[in-house]
C-alpha cells in the first residue's frame, strides 16, 4: 500500500502543473511542501479544501512552505478549476495514479456504505529535506487547511 512513513524519504515524482510545465519533488527541496491528495476539480469537497489552502497561502509562505495538490485531473480541468475559484496554490496531475499509489493516496475507500476504488483524500507534510515530517492519511476537506497551518507550526517552534 504506502511506502509513506514519518522521517522517511518523500518518495520522488514528476508531474505536470496546471500550465503543462513539469513539476519534480526535488526542485522543491530546502522549502516545506504540503503535498495533498484530492479526487477531483471542482466538486464540493475538494473546492472547500483548494478554496480554504488558497485564504491561508500568506500563512504557508510565511513558513516557508509551499502548496501541492494532486489528483487525476487534467492541466486543463486545473486550469480551469484554479481561475474559477482564483486559487493560489500548484495543482498537479497524476492520471496514471502512480504518485497516488505511491503516497497510499489510492486505493478502496468507502461512501454511502460502497466500496470504490478511488483517491484517497490525505496529505503529507514533507520537510526541507525531502522526508517526511507528517502524513495524514485521510482527512476531511473542511478545516484541514488549519489543521495543516497548525502543524507547520509545531515544526517550526521544534526547530526555533
Amino acid at each position: 500500500m504506502s511506502g509513506v512513513k514519518t522521517g522517511r524519504s518523500a518518495p520522488a515524482f514528476a508531474l505536470l502543473d496546471e500550465n503543462d510545465n513539469i513539476v519534480k519533488l526535488e526542485s522543491l527541496r530546502g522549502r516545506w511542501v504540503v503535498l495533498y491528495f484530492y479526487p477531483r476539480d471542482d466538486t464540493p469537497g475538494c473546492t472547500t479544501e483548494a478554496c480554504e489552502f488558497t485564504e491561508s497561502i500568506t500563512a504557508f509562505r510565511g513558513m516557508d512552505a509551499e502548496v501541492v495538490g494532486v489528483s487525476p485531473d487534467t492541466p486543463e480541468k486545473h486550469r480551469k478549476f484554479i481561475e474559477k475559484y482564483e486559487l493560489k496554490i500548484k495543482l498537479l496531475s497524476d492520471p496514471e495514479h502512480e504518485v497516488l499509489k505511491a503516497y497510499g493516496a489510492w486505493g478502496i475507500k468507502k461512501l454511502y456504505g460502497r466500496e470504490s476504488e478511488g483517491v484517497i483524500r490525505s496529505t503529507c507534510i514533507i520537510d526541507p529535506a525531502g522526508e517526511i515530517a507528517f502524513h495524514w492519511p485521510q482527512v476531511k476537506a473542511a478545516g484541514h487547511a488549519e489543521e495543516v497551518r497548525a502543524k507547520l507550526k509545531e515544526f517550526e517552534v521544534t526547530l526555533a
